[in-house]
């Protein structure tokens, strides 16, 4: 029987946008077909919300995209002002960016394993891609121990992700983090199925432990402060890596704005990058198109890229890069609409 170390031998290295410059590569795509027009056409619309002054950016991600090497993508929108809001699934904050940040990394690995072998060395499996289970527990045990740190009270999920960028400011051992970029620079992180990844065991256990007082999520408060957000912002545009909740959650607030009695416009531009199918109705490849109809989306600038995300992410985004647009944009620091005396 092979060991842990026999597994978890070669890091995931993440991709540098900043190094290949893809603009002659992806201005190819506009006349040739299918997929690569598409996601020129998206690269396009995302260099025009980068280049439009009054229009905010939120970048919605799902699946897992940290241990697949696009963290430094994401990382370099955050520094490069090339997003003003995240919007996320609680693993690819917790599970991948915070815990790299506490100085642990994703190997890779492959999908033909004995997978009841990984399972006694401790040693979990995203598809092609390995991770150490006993390091993810300290990762549990860090939110905990946050919690423990903090008063005991409801927070929003983005309340609690920036106590988690002060514990990286303080602690982190790999700076290239997500969460703590954008807690250097007020961009706000919103999971709104916050218990839906590690952050959820770290405050079990908290809560286990303390049973009278202790912290919890209010997601009402999460949807009320991106809804917040947006009738500050007014014009917005989306740049959504997969679909599921941050999706939805995105787009919602539209509706909730309209709901609060505010006259807020639909966002202005969408782009979403996925492998669902439309046809089952599910939320992952519900058409912008479809959006739409629920006034959420306008459809002047709007495109689907139907292509894996370590694919089409890179390109999309280095290209905005590479055209500099982001060089003369203004700050949005949304997270001061927030701020408050830390003790």
């Amino acid at each position: 029987m092979r060991t842990k170390k026999d597994y978890l031998k070669t890091t995931i290295e993440h991709i540098d946008i900043k190094k290949y410059n893809v603009v002659p590569l992806v201005e190819s795509f506009k006349n040739m077909a299918f997929q690569a027009r598409n996601l020129y056409k998206a690269a396009e619309i995302y260099d025009l919300m980068i280049k439009d002054e009054k229009c905010s950016i939120i970048l919605c991600l799902a699946g897992s995209l940290v241990s697949a090497g696009l963290k430094n993508v994401v990382v370099d929108l955050i520094r490069n002002k090339m997003v003003d809001v995240i919007v996320s699934t609680g693993a690819i904050i917790v599970d991948q960016d915070f815990f790299e940040g506490l100085g642990f990394k994703h190997y890779i690995g492959t999908p033909f394993v004995d997978d009841n072998e990984l399972r006694e060395l401790h040693i979990d499996r995203i598809y092609d891609t390995f991770i150490d289970e006993d390091e993810l527990r300290i990762c549990d045990m860090t939110v905990a121990e946050i919690c423990d740190s903090l008063e005991k009270r409801p927070y929003s999920s983005r309340e609690f992700i920036w106590y988690m960028g002060k514990y990286l400011a303080e602690k982190a051992k790999n700076k290239d983090s997500i969460v703590l970029a954008s807690y250097e620079n007020n961009v706000p992180i919103f999971v709104p199925a916050f218990s839906d990844c590690s952050a959820g065991f770290g405050f079990v256990y908290h809560q286990w432990h303390n049973t009278e007082k202790y912290v919890s999520i209010d997601s009402a408060r999460d949807f009320l402060e991106l809804t917040k957000i947006k009738i500050e912002a007014i014009e917005t545009g989306i740049f959504m890596i997969g679909g599921g909740v941050p999706k939805n959650f995105t787009q919602d607030v539209v509706v909730a704005a309209d709901v609060l009695g505010q006259d807020i416009p639909m966002h202005k531009y969408a782009i979403q990058i996925t492998v669902a199918d439309e046809r089952d109705g599910a939320l992952s490849g519900s058409t912008l198109k479809e959006a739409s109809s629920w006034g959420k989306v306008d459809t002047t600038y709007e495109q689907m890229v139907f292509s894996e995300a370590t694919i089409a992410m890179p390109l999309i985004a280095g290209y905005a890069y590479h055209k500099g647009n982001w060089k003369i944009r203004k700050k949005r620091e949304f997270a001061k609409m927030f701020e408050k005396v830390v003790i």
